[in-house]
């Protein structure tokens, strides 16, 4: 009888030792793609380690912590995630943790101290701690359940900014020793995406401080009331081009500004100050209708920032006599149109006196118009961010403007300005800039007025 063929035996034990060393290395790769993709899909600290730790509960750990220093030096529990959701009530053992003492019993002071990853599988009993942070760690691992424990330091740059606490219980399995390595690179990557958002925030930060640093000063003397706002894009924590101005001219005709330069950056920033002060400078010059102004304006952008665009309303406010009404004359070079509101609560868009926006077409006319203003009214200059929404008409955006500035008509103009960011600018995607003034009743004396702004 001829030799039996073995080809189609069954995997020998070694073949099949292999076969789950290499799917065990697959489902490994696959978990730090994902928590890499778990992190890089937000730069707001808290949500990116919220959904990283859901990648890991529960296909590595059973719950999921990580711990971050402040910047004061407190070690504060950021998120923590368990495999069953009902366990934990929202901000449940999250928050700040006792002080990290050099001699600190617990696990996380040791590896925050540099003992590396950690393979914890003995525990004490809470009554028995050695510390408040021990007891506080003790604590954790009781409620939640804890037969194993992986503890890894967050490094970058040589610097500890926390831990990453994974742990398991016995009916999933215990974490062994071959968990570390994984623990490790999971930490640096988290380490990395924490350093990552906190520089972004810190130069965001710091475009904000500068952008409200070139925001100037209302002016403070004469019957009218003026408040001004500027508030950075919330949803994404961007600066940009939006500015507000208002300064008298030598014959007390008071000028109303604002603007809008093209990008959401820092350059953005700096060109709107540039531009500002050139209409500040071309304004001064002269006393020229607002359309004129704004033609002069143009023609130095096409000189000196020939790509540069931005929307733009430039207007002088005055009287001829102190029984005469105000009148608003204005300009509006591809800006949203300003908006009335009387004492009474109607509302009005001035839509005269518009041209397309500056930087396209410095020879063309820009017209103006002029608008009688009733005693008491209010009149609102504003950037697109108050009304626009990526997912809806503009034309819903301003309707919306106008039920709230009509509900806010009798309230003090800083209110007034208060509760219109509040209303509406929670949501946008886009930095604001605002400014109102309101109108005396036509037989008011002349004295000192107030002006808010921030």
């Amino acid at each position: 009888m001829g030799a039996k063929s073995h080809g189609h035996d069954e995997p020998t034990e070694a073949v099949r030792e292999v076969d789950r060393a290499v799917q065990h290395a697959l489902d490994r790769l696959t978990l730090l793609t994902n928590a890499s993709e778990a992190l890089a899909s937000t730069l707001d600290i808290d949500e990116g380690l919220r959904r990283l730790c859901r990648t890991l509960v529960p296909g590595l750990a059973d719950w999921c912590a990580v711990d971050l220093f402040d910047e004061h030096g407190g070690l504060r529990r950021q998120v923590i995630e368990h495999r069953e959701s009902d366990l934990l009530s929202p901000g449940l053992y999250e928050g700040e943790l006792p002080p990290v003492s050099e001699n600190s019993a617990a696990a996380v002071a040791r590896a925050l101290r540099g003992a590396g990853p950690l393979l914890v599988t003995t525990f004490t009993a809470p009554a028995n701690a050695a510390d408040p942070l021990h007891a506080r760690e003790l604590e954790l691992f009781h409620h939640l359940g804890a037969d194993t424990v992986v503890i890894a330091p967050l490094r970058a740059r040589r610097q500890v900014l926390g831990a990453l606490t994974l742990a398991r219980t016995a009916t999933t399995g215990a974490l062994e020793e071959d968990s570390l390595p994984l623990a490790e690179d999971l930490a640096h990557r988290v380490a990395l995406a924490v350093e990552n958002a906190r520089l972004h925030a810190e130069f965001q930060h710091t475009g904000e401080r500068i952008q409200r640093s070139l925001l100037p000063d209302l002016p403070t003397r004469g019957p009218l009331e003026l408040a001004a706002r500027y508030q950075p894009a919330l949803a994404t924590s961007q600066v940009g081009g939006d500015w507000y101005d208002s300064f008298v001219l030598p014959g007390g005709a008071m000028t109303l500004i604002i603007g809008d330069v093209a990008g959401h950056d820092l350059q953005a920033t700096v060109t709107m100050s540039h531009m500002r002060n050139m209409l500040r400078g071309i304004a001064s010059d002269r006393k020229e209708p607002p359309g004129k102004i704004l033609g002069r304006l143009d023609a130095a952008i096409s000189i000196l920032y020939p790509h540069q665009t931005l929307t733009c309303i430039y207007a002088l406010l005055e009287k001829s006599d102190a029984h005469q009404p105000w009148r608003l004359q204005y300009a509006a070079a591809g800006h949203p149109a300003p908006l009335l509101i009387t004492a009474k609560g109607d509302t009005r868009f001035l839509t005269d006196g518009r041209s397309m926006l500056l930087g396209v077409d410095p020879a063309q006319l820009r017209p103006d118009a002029t608008e009688v203003l009733p005693s008491n009214s209010t009149i609102l200059f504003y950037t697109d961010g108050l009304i626009e929404r990526r997912t809806e008409n503009l034309d819903r955006g301003a309707a919306r403007l106008r039920q709230h500035a009509a509900a806010l008509a009798q309230e003090p103009l800083g209110s007034f300005c208060d509760e219109l960011l509040t209303g509406l600018a929670q949501a946008g995607s886009d930095d604001v800039a605002l400014i109102a003034v309101r109108i005396p009743a036509v037989h008011a004396g002349a004295g000192p007025a107030s002006a808010t702004a921030e």
